[in-house]
């Protein structure tokens, strides 16, 4: 059932080119760079700076990342590191010094094929790839070029095929590449590793010798090679183990091959520079290697009878137990060692392990996945996207580690890092800050619903980070104003920058302070409140309250003139910070009754009820003053503030209003209106952008026009458009909803080339802005919504 391809998934040819490419040299308008000049001159001083202190700008605008268009599913679970695997097969984008990526592909990192015919002689040898020869002479005696157009793939995370139709002689490659990613496990899917199971289909009339043969070269300061062996539990492998430094953390690469009765293992040694010619004779003459030498090149050979299939499995780990971060002097501990150890023999634990426990992974990847699958409701669009969207979270810079027992001591029994550690994830490859908490509200639904001790486990600490201090003196590089690097009672922006230290210097973010952003401490809120629904933890509320109410209380200080309602500073203070809000806004208003509707709720379960009492009469007079300043009769004006945006439809003007109702039933404004908004931004902001086949853009005119008057009101934000898709479902328009996705997936899969590396935001044409990015995998709220409506 495995070796079989999908109906579902993104299905492209090996030889498939997109129709558009984009680039992130978008350069706004003469009236916007004017607003920003400032900004920007102050902008480049920094980055000049950390380029002399000899680190990389948090927010990199100088050396950008270009879309690629080559991307696949990724290697690996969650948290040890990833290596990107470009669909036609390269193995690319390398993750493994922690939250740093490098744009490699390993030329030399292949897989061949090799067949000889019943009497023994080489019918048949090629490269398993469609590209072209390396440079320079590398590899030139291997033959490359397979035709791309006998060869496919399928991506449907975290599993990916690649079919190769060699008819010339009747075979049939499937290689299907298994990582342990699925919910509610936090053993196998913490295994930095991958397995790929080569299914051998022989439609010839005459028995056939098969081998294929993994080549593998080590990181850029490898050090040396060795064979190993592991024979345990009638499992045996035949691998090599290559040893690394990266980033002076010591990494080990384990890779082998299962023996059989019906499957032989050789290996030999393998110069990556050279012609590569000792290997590709070895194999054309005797379809094997030459011997157990120091290398990195495993050949696994089968016979297949006639109308067969048989199947090859090789495993990939890397070892990396302890890093330190760039610059950093804490050794972290990855949690993976919880179950496979530390020293130097764990990553033949893992390998064993992987190839002993892949089909198990296969069965509860299933077990996940065919209920959407299957579901005739759902589009196939959408069974590819909802799949696929998830990489983000093993491929997210993503780091998972131990707590020390010093910091296990210091605290309460109740907190879940204890057992299950520290997680953070990049809020994008390019904005290298882990946890951003306003962009993780987007995505923590995934969390929520399928690791959710791994979201418990980042409240936890941003709950401690609250009343947090750092007197660093940071200079804000959007107002030009010096001031603390972290204030008491406020939640930070990040939990670090993996060039410093994260999680013991918070708040990496330059461009403002933070401090009184609107949106970062009632999200806060609100997660508490989603997560204290969609995970039972008994303890989780009693924990958090005490800064539920800090927060609160510091929020009521942004209502200056006592109506219930909070106000914007008149900047960009909340995750458009590059849109100005003034007075009441959309966006930061309905967070704000969202958050006092779950203060309430929270209030009864804990048994506070004069905090209940409070915040309850403050929502009603925070409900009435809303509708007042904002509602126009079709949708909640931008804001109250009478600038050049007040009047602007703004796709996610309910946001609060959207995360409130995934959780419960509460209808805090009239849902007549509710269901008018979302309607006209569907009407305009989808349907009157590109005729509604690029998502949501974020702010649109009242006469059809897109709103040009800041670099983010004309942009889509892929993470904001699912969580307007969401939102229409959970209205009850439903097609509208999946209309407003598929636009929006199709165009980053299908169009632009962005699968695997969706950026934060598109323009209408021609650019993007910040590959690979988190908020994104706000897609799984759809899942969410469908969930509940169904439940209606």
């Amino acid at each position: 059932m495995s070796a079989k391809i999908p109906k579902y998934g993104w299905k492209v040819r090996l030889d498939h080119e997109f129709p558009e490419r984009r680039s992130q040299n978008f350069r706004p308008g003469f009236k916007i760079i004017l607003s920003l000049i400032m900004l920007i001159i102050r902008y480049l001083l920094y980055t000049f700076w950390c380029y002399f202190q000899r680190k990389s700008p948090v927010m990199d605008y100088i050396k950008i990342v270009d879309p690629k268009q080559m991307y696949g599913v990724p290697l690996g679970g969650i948290g040890g590191g990833t290596i990107g695997r470009g669909f036609r097969g390269e193995f690319c984008r390398f993750q493994l010094k922690p939250g740093v990526y490098e744009y490699n592909v390993i030329d030399a990192n292949q897989f061949i094929v090799t067949i000889r015919n019943s009497a023994h002689m080489t019918v048949y040898q090629n490269v398993l790839s469609p590209l072209s020869a390396p440079a320079k002479g590398r590899l030139s005696s291997w033959k490359w070029n397979f035709p791309a157009e006998d060869a496919s793939y399928t991506a449907l995370y975290p599993r990916a095929w690649t079919e190769y139709d060699i008819k010339e002689f009747g075979v049939k490659l499937i290689c299907r590449q298994i990582s342990p990613v699925f919910p509610n496990n936090y053993e196998d899917t913490s295994l930095p590793g991958s397995v790929f199971v080569w299914s051998v289909e022989n439609c010839s009339a005459e028995t056939l010798s098969v081998t294929v043969t993994f080549c593998l070269r080590g990181y850029e300061e490898a050090t040396s090679a060795e064979p190993f062996e592991v024979n345990q539990s009638n499992v045996n492998i035949t691998g090599m183990k290559i040893h690394n430094v990266i980033n002076s953390n010591k990494c080990s690469f384990a890779y082998g091959a299962r023996e059989t009765e019906k499957v032989n293992v050789t290996n030999a040694s393998f110069n990556p520079e050279g012609t590569g010619a000792p290997i590709w004779d070895q194999l054309k003459e005797n379809g094997n290697l030459g011997g157990k030498l120091s290398s990195a090149v495993l050949a696994a050979k089968t016979d297949v009878s006639a109308g067969t299939v048989e199947d090859i499995e090789f495993v990939f780990v890397w070892h990396m137990p302890f890093f330190k971060f760039f610059k950093g002097l804490i050794n972290h501990e990855r949690y993976y060692t919880k179950y496979f150890g530390s020293d130097s023999s764990a990553s033949l634990k893992m390998c064993h392990y992987a190839v002993s426990n892949y089909k198990n992974w296969e069965t509860e990847i299933e077990n996940w996945q065919n209920p959407i699958l299957i579901d005739d409701s759902l589009p196939d669009w959408y069974k590819s996207a909802i799949f696929n969207e998830l990489y983000f979270v093993s491929d997210g810079g993503t780091v998972w580690t131990h707590l020390d027992e010093n910091e296990k001591q210091n605290l309460p029994a109740t907190d879940p890092r204890i057992e299950f550690g520290r997680f953070a994830y990049l809020e994008g490859q390019e904005y290298r800050m882990y946890n951003t908490y306003d962009v993780h509200f987007y995505a923590s639904f995934v969390l929520a619903d399928m690791w959710p001790k791994l979201q418990l486990s980042i409240q936890y600490e941003f709950r401690d980070a609250v009343t947090r201090t750092d007197t660093t003196t940071r200079w804000f590089l959007y107002s030009g104003r010096f001031g603390k690097r972290k204030n008491i009672n406020c939640i930070p922006h990040d939990i670090g920058d993996p060039e410093e230290e994260p999680f013991l210097k918070i708040n990496s973010y330059p461009i403002h302070d933070v401090t009184d952003w609107k949106d970062l401490n009632l999200k806060f809120i609100l997660q508490c409140y989603r997560d204290h629904v969609f995970i039972e933890d008994a303890n989780y509320l009693q924990d958090m309250w005490p800064q539920v109410k800090l927060l609160m209380n510091r929020c009521l200080e942004w209502d200056t003139d006592d109506d219930g309602m909070i106000e914007n500073g008149g900047f960009p203070d909340q995750t458009y910070d590059a849109w100005e809000m003034n007075g009441v806004s959309a966006y930061c208003g309905s967070l704000w009754l969202g958050a006092l509707c779950s203060t309430v709720k929270m209030a009864e379960v804990v048994g506070d009820e004069s905090t209940r009492v409070k915040f309850a009469a403050v929502l009603d007079k925070a409900k009435v003053a809303f509708e007042e300043k904002l509602w126009n009769g079709k949708y909640y004006d931008f804001d109250s503030g009478g600038g050049v945006s007040s009047k602007s439809i703004m796709a996610d003007q309910l946001c609060g209003i959207w995360y409130l109702q995934c959780c419960c039933e509460d209808k805090i404004l009239p849902n007549e209106n509710v269901v008018k908004a979302m309607r006209t931004v569907y009407e305009f902001n989808v349907q009157k952008f590109k005729n509604g086949e690029s998502g949501a853009v974020n702010g649109m005119l009242p006469n059809g026009e897109v709103d040009l008057s800041s670099v983010q009101s004309q942009e889509v934000w892929t993470g904001v458009t699912y969580a307007v898709a969401s939102h229409l479902i959970l209205q009850g328009l439903r097609e509208e909803g999946l209309q407003t996705a598929k636009g929006l997936y199709n165009t980053v899969y299908n169009v632009i080339g962005c699968g695997f590396d969706s950026p934060e935001a598109l323009y209408e044409t021609k650019f993007i802005r910040a590959v690979a990015y988190m908020r994104a995998l706000c897609i799984w709220s759809i899942q969410v919504a469908l969930r509940k409506s169904k439940v209606k």
